[in-house]
């Protein structure tokens, strides 16, 4: 095989097909806790907290003190940004809260399923039938 239908075929496989579907949905599903953290939870925690900005928290490495974080960066000091990394916490805990939930969700569609596909009563073999014929033929020959 030539190396474009080698490819084609390694790209049309059944699993490449479906990983790259899992990325889309990925993306967009990024966008969405994005846009709940930023939006929603972020305000919600600075509501409860005072109004505090945690993307605003940062430590000068210069011992300087800064009126901003964009006050330091403009003066191109060395900063921790720890409130970044407060947000990159929580951003975390929402995305597993809401994988969480889409494969509880998931799993309950699943049992359903299962309890849907119950298997029918099984009769008798095909052995057991020939079993039964032959006895019967036997007593009718006594």
């Amino acid at each position: 095989m030539s190396f474009f239908s080698d490819f084609k075929t390694f790209l049309f496989q059944k699993d490449i097909v479906m990983l790259a579907t899992a990325v889309v949905i990925g993306a967009a599903f990024n966008k969405i806790v994005t846009s709940v953290v930023n939006d929603v939870i972020m305000p919600l925690i600075g509501v409860f907290t005072g109004g505090i900005d945690f993307s605003q928290k940062f430590i000068s490495l210069d011992g300087r003190a800064y009126e901003s974080l964009d006050a330091a960066k403009e003066a191109e000091a060395a900063v921790l940004t720890y409130g970044n990394l407060i947000q990159a916490i929580i951003y975390f805990i929402i995305i597993g809260f809401f994988i969480f939930l889409v494969l509880r969700s998931y799993e309950k569609t699943k049992k359903k399923e299962n309890v849907e596909e119950a298997p029918a009563p099984k009769g008798p073999t095909q052995e057991e039938i020939l079993l039964e014929i032959r006895d019967e033929l036997r007593k009718k020959n006594i």
